[in-house]
């Protein structure tokens, strides 16, 4: 029996220490549910070799009909989608994945009550970005703002590329009244995607409200590059000009915007009346009647020209316009900027280079083409000269914590995590909740086994997002390099409560729960994880480990029976259990022959002894005689 609890406290030091999985068996279907749920985080080639498994192995049940209703989805039929879906959850209602995926597909279609109903039911066990991403825009919608920021939020920080998630965000915390947060959130969004428009003009309308007219300006430029054609861009700028006092400038961004008047007036029919192709025309070869009258001033009319083609959508007759107020040597630095992006958006990131560079070489201080630049060489994988780019951009606009975060995430990547750190805590001193940042900062520390600062920051995290799993598993980590047990157990207890209806959370304070020999509190939890599933391998293999120790061995082999058979491969099951049949098996042993062989010799050395000592005695008594 020693010789057990030994073993068993062994296993358990060395189980707590380790990483949780369990095992599934059972019948076709029941494999195909558990392939259903591995398709999520399958690689590319994956889900189509999987899917192809399950509709083999079940597909008439439930797992079959959610794999159909994926391919009815993918090609389209979304009609033909949701009545399969609908079809699996009558065969099995508990099925947060069809649950969820026919949420989605209600949102779609405009169905919100429906949607919020199976959105919910698939968030309830599945915590899946799109489903609180669609969540959250429903909750917005109906302005229910503090749910739909908690959904969004997770969102966001499983989708950390979806920069409309961001966006929407910024528009909860505006229309609440908390601008700081709306522009941390705009700014998370152009991280995302630096050719976001709604995020530049909802981040320009802030800083235009606190008179921050430079930075106004900054951010519609980035969003008129992106989209020459809109309006409400050339308005709001034409504005910020006026409270600038900059008549000429507003004058002409009110004539982009479709409201000028008196001399420029063909030129403003084309944003009036639309993109008509004669309007166009009229305002072209008036500009290009100008050139015979005005030859010294060809390089400016031919911007005007191409920034004209450009509004209008005629990217090629743009780029042939700015390329002859080039060859003109054009001193206007956003000839050659333009220039660039259109070269961008055609793909042609080599000539975008070049007119980027000449618009640098032009105008030193022009931070957008720094920017621009900086994107590409990043991009293509040249880090050292987009380190370069960032930081001259940095220099020109240091109150920018969305490119100070991108160059922070450019030195971690590249593992100079000194580099790293600073740039990242230059991001918190302008957004200390920036919780992505937070996130990111914190396992640069613990690699350089600066583990109180690495805690400091994963604390954060959770003190904004309490169920970041991956927050919490690091500190779990650290208590355990450092023997904070206490801490061990508050992080535990409250995933539990996080996520109730997740066996391994409660295996996993079972586990600390052993550790620390509270074997009740232990027990209680492993049953309550078996409760949730009852096939739930290690708790049960962990029960019956615990029912050895207390010396409950009717209940331990009961309890290692059955983890046993819902996992064959658990060796640990096994062992105890051949265990329990050697310290308890009535029944005698039969002697092997080995034994019987040992016994023999023994018998034989015994007999030669006795033999030896008579011998001895008799000798000792003739010697006796003799003396006598």
């Amino acid at each position: 029996m020693r010789k057990i609890l030994s073993y068993c406290l062994v296993l358990s030091a060395v189980l707590f220490l380790c990483g949780f999985k369990w095992g599934f068996g059972g019948n076709a279907c029941k494999d195909a549910m558990e392939t259903v749920r591995q398709m999520e985080n399958s690689s590319e080639n994956g889900p189509r070799q999987k899917e192809a498994e399950v509709l083999s192995l079940c597909p008439d049940g439930a797992p079959g009909l959610y794999v159909a209703a994926l391919q009815l989805e993918r090609v389209g039929n979304v009609d033909g989608a949701i009545n399969l879906y609908r079809k699996a959850l009558q065969q099995q209602p508990s099925f947060p994945l069809a649950s969820g995926n026919l949420g989605l597909l209600y949102a779609q279609k405009g169905m919100q009550d429906e949607a919020s109903v199976q959105l919910a039911r698939g968030l309830s066990s599945v915590s899946n970005p799109r489903y609180h991403k669609a969540m959250g825009r429903i909750l917005a919608d109906r302005k229910v703002y503090s749910l739909a920021v908690y959904h969004l939020g997770e969102a966001g920080r499983q989708l950390p590329n979806e920069a409309d998630i961001f966006v929407s965000l910024a528009e909860i915390y505006l229309t609440t009244g908390l601008t700081d947060k709306a522009l941390e959130e705009y700014q998370r969004a152009v991280t995302a995607d630096p050719n976001q428009e709604k995020a530049r003009i909802g981040m320009a309308a802030i800083f235009s409200g606190r008179d921050d007219l430079d930075r106004a300006l900054d951010e519609l430029k980035k969003a008129e590059a992106v989209n020459p054609q809109n309006r409400e861009t050339h308005l709001m700028m034409a504005g910020i000009y006026e409270k600038k006092g900059d008549a000429k400038q507003a004058e002409y961004q009110y004539l982009l915007g479709g409201k000028g008047k008196g001399k420029s007036a063909v030129i403003a029919s084309v944003q009036t009346r639309g993109n008509d192709p004669q309007d166009s025309d009229a305002a072209i070869e008036s500009l290009k009647a100008s050139l015979k009258d005005s030859p010294e001033k060809a390089a400016e009319i031919y911007e005007k020209i191409g920034n004209l083609y450009r509004l209008s959508g005629k990217n090629d007759e743009a780029i042939a316009a700015y390329r002859e107020a080039a060859y003109r040597n054009s001193t206007s630095s956003d000839v050659y900027q333009n220039l660039g992006i259109l070269y961008e958006k055609n793909g042609k990131l080599d000539e975008a280079v070049v007119s980027y560079k000449q618009a640098i070489q032009v105008k030193p201080d022009n931070a957008d083409a720094h920017l621009r630049l900086a994107d590409i060489w990043n991009t293509r994988g040249f880090y050292q000269e987009a380190v370069e780019q960032y930081s001259e951009f940095l220099r020109l606009k240091p109150d920018s914590p969305d490119i100070q975060l991108k160059l922070a995430r450019i030195f971690a990547k590249n593992k100079e995590v000194n580099l790293a750190i600073d740039a990242y805590n230059a991001v918190l001193k302008n957004s200390p909740d920036n919780i992505d940042v937070h996130r990111e900062i914190a396992p640069l520390y613990r690699s350089k086994g600066m583990n109180d600062k690495a805690e400091e920051h994963y604390k954060k995290v959770l003190a904004q997002q309490k169920d970041d799993v991956e927050a919490r598993n690091a500190l779990v980590s650290i208590y355990v390099k450092n023997k904070q047990y206490d801490e061990i157990t508050d992080l535990l207890k409250g995933a539990v409560e996080l996520f109730p209806d997740d066996p391994n959370n409660h295996y996993k304070l079972g586990l600390i729960y052993e550790f620390r020999k509270d074997y009740e509190s232990a027990i209680t939890s492993y049953k309550k994880a078996t409760e949730i599933r009852p096939d739930h391998a290690r708790s049960l293999n962990a029960l019956g480990r615990l029912y050895m120790k207390t010396g409950r061995i009717s209940e331990a082999k009961e309890a290692l029976e059955a983890a046993r058979k819902a996992d064959p491969n658990l060796e640990e099951a096994t062992v105890l259990l051949n265990n329990i049949r050697d310290e308890f098996n009535p029944e005698p042993r039969k002697v092997s022959k080995k034994l019987k062989s040992s016994r023999s010799k023994k018998g034989k050395s015994g007999k030669k002894k006795a033999k030896s000592g008579a011998s001895k005695a008799k000798a000792a008594k003739s010697g006796a005689a003799k003396q006598q």
